[in-house]
């Protein structure tokens, strides 16, 4: 199983920016797609955003025109440039692998094992 581990997260204020990168233990291209999730406190981990390996891109609501995910293959590195961010982006942020149509397409994720995420706060 893939080994992802979560980056670039921090404290910034409204309006600002913020890129995450997602490092995968082994190569990704053969990987179905790749998600970012975020849990913030008190809620449900939700989809952001999500990309399958010909390029395809599922955006949630909330972040579409904010978000553009983007992975690099050579280095099986996925990330989430985040833009314009708002007190309610605040969330712990993760990333998963995804095999099948099904995953890349849910709003609600139901895998059982996590990274440590990195933590996006969002407050002047």
């Amino acid at each position: 199983q893939v080994q992802l581990v979560e980056s670039g997260g921090g404290l910034v204020q409204p309006g600002g920016s913020l890129r995450l990168s997602c490092a995968a233990s082994q190569s990704i291209f053969s990987i179905y797609a790749m998600g970012w999730y975020r849990q913030a406190p008190g809620k449900q981990r939700e989809l952001v955003a999500a990309i399958t390996s010909s390029g395809s891109t599922n955006y949630a609501d909330s972040v579409k025109g904010r978000f553009t995910i983007s992975r690099d293959n050579a280095k099986n590195t996925v990330y989430l440039q985040m833009n314009s961010l708002k007190p309610e982006d605040t969330a712990v942020y993760y990333c998963h692998d995804l095999h099948n149509y099904s995953d890349f397409r849910s709003t609600v994720p139901l895998f059982r094992s996590w990274g440590q995420g990195t933590q996006v706060t969002v407050s002047s």
